[in-house]
């Protein structure tokens, strides 16, 4: 008996059976899944400066909390394409262009600071929610504004493109206030416009809020106030109708949240020290965000 050529057609075999397995687990792939495999790349939409959900650090990576979910998701779809030498190719993006480029295939998806509306779910399919929260704005704490009703009359900076525009316009008219809105292209520039004295607002997601005066150099000057008018909620955004994907993305982020493994991140991001400079949002988990945890699911609030 030839021991050697034995072992030989035994090998053959077994590689001959692992690349039959693999290509019968790429046949069964569909949508981005399938893309993702046949081209070796997964494209991922970032945000510059939403701290701290998706943003630059000081070597210009992307870190947050958000970020932390969405390699948690491409760990996910390693696995499931059986591509462990997966390359991630990271594309800046903006609250404007966003759902064009998830559209259009530019992206495959992107974990930031995007919320899930039912307008949107006509462009965009969302995954479970990976964060509540409530719309509020940030002011000088000697402003004197404490509420929206007193910011009739007054010029007010927000997001280009975010729903909170749309909130803050739609305010505006309904309630005749009489605000000169200002439309920023991104947060920091938005917050820009108070610290500045041009706007004596700014109007954005809670979080947000606390992101930008965190980084101020005296952010005991600024407070966070205003009775929500509305509660939104944050997801990862991917195409529509691509339900395999869907359910792996939602599958990850349902383990990590029931796990305890997002509370964890929560706690890193949101009530320690973060960088480049070691600011502390200094945002407690709250009892709707512990609920979300224990019963993940895809809903919109508005």
């Amino acid at each position: 008996m030839n021991t050697g050529k034995t072992i030989a057609m035994l090998a053959l075999g077994f590689a001959t059976m692992t690349t039959m397995t693999n290509a019968a687990r790429a046949d069964e792939l569909t949508g981005t899944l399938k893309k993702v495999h046949d081209s070796g790349v997964i494209s991922l939409g970032t945000r510059e400066s939403s701290i701290p959900f998706s943003y630059y650090d000081q070597n210009q990576n992307v870190i947050g909390y958000s970020q932390e979910i969405a390699l948690r998701i491409v760990e996910a779809v390693k696995q499931k394409t059986n591509t462990p030498n997966l390359r991630i190719k990271t594309i800046p993006i903006t609250s404007q262009n966003r759902i064009p480029l998830v559209q259009n295939g530019t992206i495959d998806f992107e974990c930031g600071s995007t919320t899930n509306t039912f307008e949107r779910q006509n462009q965009a399919a969302f995954s479970d929610s990976i964060f509540l929260y409530g719309i509020r704005f940030i002011t000088r704490k000697d402003s004197g504004v404490k509420d929206f009703p007193d910011l009739a009359g007054k010029t007010v900076a927000t997001t280009a493109g975010t729903s909170d525009e749309r909130m803050l316009r739609k305010m505006n008219e309904e309630k005749h206030m009489n605000m000169t809105i200002i439309s920023a292209k991104d947060h920091a520039e938005s917050f820009l416009n108070v610290t500045t004295g041009r706007a004596v607002a700014f109007v954005m997601d809670e979080p947000l809020l606390y992101g930008e005066r965190a980084k101020t150099k005296n952010p005991q000057d600024y407070v966070v106030t205003g009775t929500p008018p509305v509660s939104e909620n944050y997801a990862c955004m991917l195409r529509r109708d691509d339900p395999q994907f869907k359910a792996l993305v939602d599958e990850t982020v349902a383990k990590m949240q029931t796990s305890g493994e997002m509370a964890k991140l929560y706690t890193k991001w949101f009530t320690q020290p973060i960088p480049p400079s070691g600011m502390n949002l200094d945002y407690p988990l709250s009892q709707q965000m512990k609920d979300l945890f224990a019963h993940p699911n895809d809903k919109a609030l508005d």
